[in-house]
């Protein structure tokens, strides 16, 4: 069923991306699969392995780069969310990938009687990323640990705003890959429109719901299966017997994470009515204690670059010309915003209305929007009218409300009392729903992402299937004909009976 691929990872061989069109990039890969057939488990292992090696071995570099794309982004939330934070799903997708492969046997009391029933699970062959800026390695080094465990080929394109980051990934990747295997697409191949034209077996986006859009639209032309995973205005909800202090604490921190600049980051919080006065306070001094000094502060991350500091600030201006109540920390003695360092402070944002844009934009930034509840349904109401976000938070306990706010509300995940945690668990799928994604990744439903499941089965029934639906039809297929429907009325009505006395 599979055997090694036979070509050379690295050393002698290195051949850059760069020496190729994207056009000649694909048909590389395309023939290599082609040729080499389905890899085996230990081909599998090795690819993932030397993902890992690529990150890890390079990760001062990786670090350094992602400083000087951001402007000031500290070292250890560099090394930890795309270096380190990729190796928890690489290394399950390396200890599991020799299981997730291996054909299944669905119909063992069928087999017996002579009907075999198997599936496998196949690579798809060569498979697209396209990643953001945000995290530009984690979101294209997980996804490409899922492809290469389903045996594919991976064409990779970084975000080309973290150009740095990207070109230190291209210069580094042919050390460890051949092109037949992983290739480094930059802005030099094209544009990620022309990325997205790509006839690949699958392709894969992370970024903003109105370019995934577009790169749905591109795949759809040549019929390419794509997953998207997108953002939006992820809401949380404080409960009413829930520790204000903590909840506090645990969403001030949670909105400035990589400044803000997290798909993942809560948007605006929903708190009892009666404690909204504390809440407010704590945020803000939760705030002041972390950042005793922001301009010159080499851990406090900068926007990314001009067009999104300057976005950001007009929708803080924007809500409080139209009458919101801005709460800002401003270290004495510094002006904020600042242009020069693209630093925006903490901004805690109260009294947004409707018709205010930050009600319906994703911010992206260091900013805060919260509002009173009375009941849990206002709460609800708000967050169903809106289109479903990527996470949902929650500050309280394990209760019925907990219970009844995911009921009756869509997201692609909830997290209680702390920040994405569902992202350091290999049994728990990560993706959006709606607006904030299709499709998701992580442990084995990344596996299965990149997988097609592919039915086997062989007959030695003594009756044919093909006959039996084939003309003439005697009196003896009318017959079973009849039978057949007198059988599944029966069932049915049966069910009917069952539902009437639960």
């Amino acid at each position: 069923m599979t055997k090694p691929a036979e070509v050379t990872t690295g050393g002698a061989d290195r051949t850059s991306s760069r020496e190729h069109t994207l056009a000649e990039l694909l048909e590389i890969q395309r023939a290599a699969f082609l040729r080499d057939g389905i890899p085996d488990a230990k081909t599998r292992i090795d690819r993932i392995t030397r993902l890992s090696a690529l990150l890890l071995d390079n990760a001062d570099e990786i670090a350094e780069a992602l400083d000087a794309d951001f402007g000031t982004r500290p070292r250890e939330l560099s090394v930890a969310a795309d270096v380190v934070g990729c190796l928890i799903d690489l290394t399950h997708q390396r200890r599991h990938a020799e299981k997730w492969m291996k054909e299944v046997n669905v119909a063992r009391g069928q087999g017996i009687a002579g009907f075999t029933q198997r599936l496998r699970h196949d690579p798809l062959g060569v498979v697209g990323i396209m990643g953001p800026w945000n995290f530009p390695l984690q979101l294209t080094f997980v996804p490409a640990g899922s492809a290469f465990a389903a045996g594919n080929r991976v064409l990779m394109r970084p975000s080309s705003i973290t150009k740095r980051t990207t070109d230190v990934i291209a210069a580094h990747a042919p050390d460890y890959f051949s092109i037949e295997e992983l290739a480094i697409v930059t802005s030099e191949h094209g544009s990620g429109s022309d990325f997205a034209k790509l006839k690949v077996d699958h392709m894969f986006f992370t970024g903003s719901p109105e370019v995934g859009a577009s790169v749905a639209g591109e795949a759809a032309k040549n019929l390419v299966p794509v997953t998207l995973e997108l953002g939006g205005k992820n809401p949380a909800v404080v409960d009413v017997d829930a520790d204000i202090d903590k909840a506090a604490k645990f969403l001030a921190d949670a909105r400035l994470v990589n400044g803000g600049q997290v798909c993942l980051c809560p948007d605006y919080v929903f708190v009892p009515e009666a404690k909204l006065g504390e809440f407010t306070d704590k945020v803000v001094a939760r705030w002041k204690a972390k950042f005793p000094t922001i301009v010159g502060n080499r851990e406090y991350t900068s926007t990314i670059n001009e067009k999104n500091y300057t976005r950001i600030v007009g929708l803080i201006d924007d809500a409080e010309q139209l009458g919101a109540t801005k709460h800002q920390v401003v270290p004495v003695g510094e002006t904020l915003p600042s242009d020069a360092e693209r630093k925006i402070p903490p901004t805690l944002l109260t009294g947004v209305k409707a018709g205010m844009k930050i009600e319906e934009d994703e911010v992206f930034g260091p900013v805060l929007t919260v509002y009173p509840y009375r009941e849990l349904s206002e709460a609800i109401s708000h967050i169903s009218s809106h289109p479903h976000p990527l996470t949902l938070y929650w500050a309280g306990d394990d209760n019925e409300r907990l219970a009844e706010l995911a009921d009756r509300t869509r997201s692609g995940s909830i997290n209680a009392n702390d920040f994405a945690t569902h992202l350091f668990s290999g049994g728990l799928p990560f993706g959006g729903v709606g607006k904030s994604g299709m499709g998701n990744y992580h442990g084995r439903f990344g596996f299965e992402t990149f997988s097609h499941a592919r039915a086997v089965t062989v007959s030695r029934l003594p009756l044919s299937v093909a006959e039996l639906m084939s003309p003439p039809f005697t009196a003896r297929d009318k017959k079973m004909t009849d039978g057949q429907l007198k059988l599944w009325t029966r069932l049915n009505n049966r069910a009917i009976k069952k539902l009437k006395k639960r």
